[in-house]
């Protein structure tokens, strides 16, 4: 027995190796039996495939009248509900078995037979066909040790179970003999074809290769059995079982053929796809048909109803009766259709799902050559794997016997795997593979990692998991499973171990967790806040921070009023923040943060000089980034410096976007709302008589042109739609595929935005500075060109940054008329004390035009959005976060430019409906079960309806789901539209 402390250390090893966490989990988690699978990656993949064989059946299963009219489509829920007769249910089996002996090559010439029920009892059904006891020159050989023997003690009852019915068929026959039938020595080999001719073997019986499917025929052991059967091929015959034999043959492409040409074949399809019926198709070559058809006319024993492969030849007559497999439930290639039919109830449904399974992984691997030529990859992939493993072993040793379908591993780990603890980490090892998870000793407990929800051994089979891992599986799908057994199993030792050690009342650390937690950045830290964090007036008369200074309180941080030379904080490992608003020089920022004496910044408009000194990083409330300078970060663009910069986007885009709607709605429509109030208070207006002398045009119809598809962008976009406007964007290409998406039309080019449009927004930032000139990327690209490219008497809204607008193109189109009204929100600054003295700023050169255009100008001092004062307050808060989340975890959220060494990416942050879908917005909003339960509802019941519209080809059955859906239709759609606003997912999604 180990001692405790041999457990403890066991412990702490496997805590080392699992410290990082669980591996990449496989894409599918269930490792399904065989090459049909549905091979989704989620439960989301798996409804958008469901969705997917539905309208196959639609496209493929027609309703004809009784002149052959096409009617309109078959659904699921009518095949469902259908009966397994007559058509379409006829056209679905043949489509199946036509679907199945194409892909996998049979020969023209052998037929395939379909029968109901599992596949351990089907198989020795198809078996019974071939053997006759009353035959007594018959040997068969069997490729697995005799059951209950020494040797046949690997091979599991499953197996031995096959084996034993076998002999039970011919011990209770009236003229049976068991010693008639050979078993192997050794699981799953082909003696040479002198060996079986010795014995007088005529029937070959397959089992062992496929029950454990870990073993596999050596090419050798083909080509054994194809000299054995090319001896006497009209009465030697070779059945396998070939549930992972199809698709998974590692040999030669000649070699597959021949077996497939000259070997009948038994395939159990019940989990092909999930079909909801267990069935099966075996095909037999004429050799073996002709076989079958003496044995009926002799039998030896009665047929299980699962596969009469050798009805009565007349239906009148009873069962005892002559029969024959001509009318069996036979598909013949040569002839393309079904000789008979299936004796018992099938499901239409579940054949119609095997072939668009089959069709799915034909159009995802390739041809059966291809899936063969995977299967032997991937197999070479495990032992590879496995080579590089000092914990998990291959149960066969003998590389050419390792099942290319299926793997057997077992677990090597040292005193571990030989004491009694082995079992129970096995077990536990399944539970966090699935969705279980395992339970610690100190009660916390580890989800399951949904990796493999199939991974088992049969009761007797060797080793510890038993895996598929044929060529429907991707080759990273395979190492991902390896990975998770791996660290399942350590994970499992970790659990098993503590309860053992807590048995025996040992003392041990309980403190080691699955992964580190995120390391953080002890210490006291000083961050400057160089702009208003609240726009309201407290009771001094001056603009009130104490909201912030309330949530920075909260976050644990310390707020203070004023420099940090008043009066450095205390060493007390906590952020503090020091409020001081009317820093706006570059002398008096210099002289506050010179020195790097903070070690963040937070600011909206302050422009923060080059020099300044910032080590963690500073934050913009706010998008655009222009005025963070900052040679820490590396300038406005963010390149290149040690330290992160951020941003706020979203917080001012939806104040900013209605002033600008308000800027346009001042002048169009161009109703003199002034005038007529003035009119109308002096009494001296008739609305009869005076209204003509006031014809306007409403906004409706008309095309704005936006340039830049931010949030900003994005939201005027929205509004703008709820005028009825036409709406165009211009913006980078990568994002021509979402605007066309929310329904605008996309403009290459400025000039191609503006063309035939009757206003123009602009909103797109300053862009890249060039770092050699100092000038942006995007200054004056509002040039003749693009005004000229407007409609006469177009509106101009620049609620951006002013340099982005020539000033002698605006003078031009001002004067012209080209422009008939222009509204500017730039910024403006005046020497400090001197009111009405120099000033400078974007804004200063659209003062020299008000001479020459008054009344088509409004300046605005960059105030659409830096005055709202719930904007500043969120934006500030966001800010405070970003800057915590900076200093103490490395992490950076609303990254501009390079994210600097050990720090992580932290995403992007915006508020709800603002900006694109993010990941992180979607995982919110699926952890809100409330909302994702109504908008599930809503959605469902969205799709059924619209799916049953569409789907239903009659008038008279369409106008009753439309008579009792209708309101339940628009409910859903109007109760769906609400919920996903509300969500923020009206939307595109952000890029990865």
């Amino acid at each position: 027995m180990m001692t405790d402390g041999q457990l403890i250390a066991a412990r702490d090893a496997a805590l080392e190796q699992t410290r990082n966490g669980p591996p990449t989990a496989p894409g599918n988690p269930f490792f399904g039996v065989g090459p049909i699978t549905d091979a989704t990656l989620d439960e989301a993949d798996s409804r958008l495939r469901r969705v997917e064989f539905d309208h196959w059946i639609e496209a493929s299963y027609r309703k004809l009248d009784d002149t052959g009219k096409d009617l309109g489509p078959f659904s699921t829920a009518e095949l469902s509900r259908s009966m397994h007769r007559g058509y379409p249910a006829d056209a679905i089996l043949l489509d199946m078995m036509r679907t199945i002996h194409r892909y996998f090559e049979f020969p023209a010439t052998n037929r395939m037979a379909v029968g109901l029920g599992g596949g351990h009892s089907g198989f020795t059904v198809c078996v019974q066909h071939l053997l006759n006891a009353n035959d007594a020159s018959q040997r068969v050989y069997v490729d697995t040790p005799r059951p209950e023997q020494a040797a046949a003690g690997g091979a599991g009852f499953f197996r031995q179970s096959w084996a034993t019915q076998l002999i039970e068929m011919q011990r209770f026959a009236r003229q049976g003999d068991e010693a008639r039938i050979h078993f192997a020595p050794t699981e799953g080999t082909i003696p040479p074809a002198r060996e079986l001719e010795a014995l007088g073997i005529s029937v070959f019986v397959g089992v062992g290769h496929e029950t454990t499917g870990a073993n596999a025929y050596t090419a050798q052991d083909i080509a054994h059995l194809l000299d054995w059967l090319a001896g006497d091929p009209e009465h030697r015959h070779a059945v396998f079982d070939a549930t992972s034999m199809l698709g998974a043959m590692p040999w030669p492409e000649d070699t597959v053929r021949a077996v497939m040409a000259k070997c009948c074949l038994f395939m159990p399809f019940q989990k092909a796809i999930g079909g909801i019926s267990g069935y099966f198709v075996a095909a037999f070559t004429p050799q073996a048909l002709a076989l079958v058809e003496r044995n009926q006319k002799n039998p030896a024993w009665a047929i299980p109803r699962q596969l009469k492969i050798a009805p009565p030849l007349d239906a009148k007559q009873p069962l005892s009766g002559q029969r024959s497999v001509d009318a069996g439930p036979f598909y013949d290639a040569q002839q393309d259709r079904m000789l008979g039919g299936v004796i018992n109830t099938f499901s239409a449904l579940a054949f119609a799902e095997t072939t668009f399974g089959l069709l799915q992984a034909e159009r995802r691997v390739g041809p059966v050559s291809q899936m063969n030529r995977r299967s032997a990859a991937n197999r070479k992939l495990v032992d590879d794997w496995v080579a590089g493993s000092a914990l998990l072993d291959l149960v066969v040793q003998d590389k050419d016997r390792r099942g290319a379908a299926v793997t057997l591993l077992q677990v090597t780990d040292g005193e571990i795997s030989g004491s009694d603890l082995h079992p129970k980490i096995i077990a536990r090892s399944k539970d966090l593979l699935g969705y279980a998870g395992i339970t610690h000793a100190d009660g916390t407990h580890e989800p399951g990692l949904d990796a493999a929800r199939y991974v088992n051994a049969f009761p007797g089979t060797p080793g510890d998991y038993r895996a598929w891992i044929g060529g429907i599986r991707a080759p990273q799908d395979v190492t991902a499973l390896l990975d998770n057994l791996q660290y399942a199993y350590l994970r499992a030792k970790i659990a098993v171990i503590e309860e053992e050690l807590q048995r025996r009342g040992a003392a041990f650390d309980h403190s080691p967790q699955q992964r580190p937690k995120t390391e953080t950045r002890d210490g006291t830290f000083k961050v400057l806040i160089a702009d208003a964090i609240g726009l309201r007036f407290g009771p001094d008369g001056q603009p009130d921070p104490t909201e912030v200074a309330d949530y920075i309180a909260a976050q644990g941080g310390v707020f203070h009023r004023g420099s940090v030379n008043a009066g450095r904080p205390d060493d007390d490992g906590r952020i503090h923040f020091f409020y001081q608003p009317h820093l706006s020089t570059a002398d008096a920022l210099l002289a506050e943060a010179g020195d790097g004496q903070y070690d963040a910044v937070i600011a909206a408009a302050t422009f923060i000089p080059a020099q300044t000194q910032f080590r963690f990083g500073g934050v913009r409330i706010g998008a655009g980034t222009g005025n963070m300078g900052s040679a820490s970060w590396g300038g406005p663009n963010g390149e290149g410096g040690d330290a992160a910069l951020m941003n706020t986007p979203g917080i001012n885009s939806r104040a900013t976007a209605q002033m600008a709607a308000k800027a346009l709605l001042k002048v169009t429509p161009d109703l003199p709302v002034d005038v007529l109030h003035d009119r109308v208070a002096a009494g001296d207006f008739d609305t009869g008589r005076n209204l003509a002398e006031y014809p306007t045009a409403k906004l409706e119809g008309k095309r704005i042109a936006i340039l830049g598809y931010g949030n900003i962008g994005r939201e005027l976009a929205r509004i703008a739609r709820a005028f009825h406007m036409d709406v165009v964007i211009y913006a980078r290409p990568a994002h021509r595929d979402n605007i066309l998406a929310e329904g605008y039309h996309y403009a290459e080019t400025p000039v191609a935005a503006a063309l035939g449009a009757d206003v123009l927004s602009v909103h797109l930032g300053l862009g890249r500075q060039d770092a050699t000139t100092g000038t942006y990327a995007n200054a004056g690209l509002i040039d003749a060109q693009v005004l000229s490219a407007l409609n006469d008497g177009a509106v101009l809204l620049n609620y951006d940054r002013g340099e982005l607008v020539r000033i002698d193109a605006l003078d031009g189109a001002l004067a012209s008329g080209k422009l008939r009204h222009a509204a500017i929100d730039a910024d403006m600054f005046t020497a400090e004390g001197q009111a009405g003295g120099q000033v400078t700023g974007p804004m200063a050169p659209y003062l020299s035009l008000l001479p020459r255009h008054a009344g088509k100008l409004e300046l605005l001092p960059h105030a659409a959005a830096d005055t709202d004062h719930p904007t500043r307050v969120a934006g500030a808060k966001q800010a405070v976060d970003q800057v915590i989340r900076a200093i103490r975890q490395r992490q950076v959220t609303n990254i501009k430019g390079d994210l600097p060494a050990g720090y992580t990416l932290g995403g992007t942050v915006a508020p709800v409906g603002v900006g694109l879908v993010s990941a992180s917005d979607l995982m919110q909003v699926a952890r809100d079960g409330a909302l994702m339960a109504q908008l599930r509802q809503a959605s469902e019941t969205i799709a059924a309806i619209v799916g049953a519209l569409d789907a239903v080809s009659d008038d008279r059955h369409r106008a009753r789901i439309v008579t009792r859906c209708r309101k339940q239709l628009a409910d859903s759609i109007l109760a769906q539209k609400a919920l996903l606003e509300k969500a923020g997912l009206v939307a595109p999604a952000d890029k990865d």
